[in-house]
């Protein structure tokens, strides 16, 4: 029997509190290759889960301690579904394909996440190109404030330090 207790989620969590990126995972499967991936995911909130799909598989999460915010969206950036894991939602399934991200909104937080394996790293297609990469610390800020009171219907666009919408070049 695998276990993963209460000393489990506090030790995750203190290592995700000094992890870089401010979330670090448990695998229960024991090998990257394993049919179906299993994971505990400790997440601060300030971590930057940036908007992505999993082109071969869905993805079921469910809250193990905390409140996070799933926000499923379409090809443009609009919002067409959010839940609160742990607060009005207890398990939520993103399908093959589905646009997605998670915020968490409580320190300690920690998620349960399955999806069909093998594990793949993730490209850059896997991101999508409305969103800012990690390593724009400005926009990936805004983008996580936003999630926080993301609605459905509304689309994400980026501002501009005094606020106004930035334009946009066209691809």
């Amino acid at each position: 029997m695998k276990r993963f207790d209460h000393a489990d989620l506090d030790a995750l969590t203190r290592q995700a509190e000094q992890s870089p990126r401010r979330r670090m995972n448990f695998n229960f499967h024991e090998d990257l290759a394993d049919p179906i991936q299993r994971l505990a995911i400790a997440m601060e909130p300030d971590t930057y889960i940036r908007p992505h799909h999993h082109r071969h598989s869905w993805e079921l999460l469910t809250a193990l301690r905390g409140r996070l915010v799933v926000l499923q969206f379409d090809a443009e950036g609009t919002v067409t579904q959010r839940a609160v894991l742990g607060e009005s939602a207890s398990v939520v399934e993103t399908p093959v394909g589905g646009w997605h991200a998670v915020l968490s909104l409580d320190p300690g937080a920690v998620i349960f996440e399955v999806k069909r394996g093998p594990y793949a790293p993730f490209g850059e297609n896997d991101f999508a190109p409305w969103s800012p990469p990690a390593d724009d610390v400005a926009g990936s800020r805004e983008l996580l404030a936003w999630y926080a009171t993301a609605a459905v219907g509304q689309r994400w666009r980026r501002t501009s330090a005094a606020g106004r919408p930035r334009s946009r070049r066209k691809p």
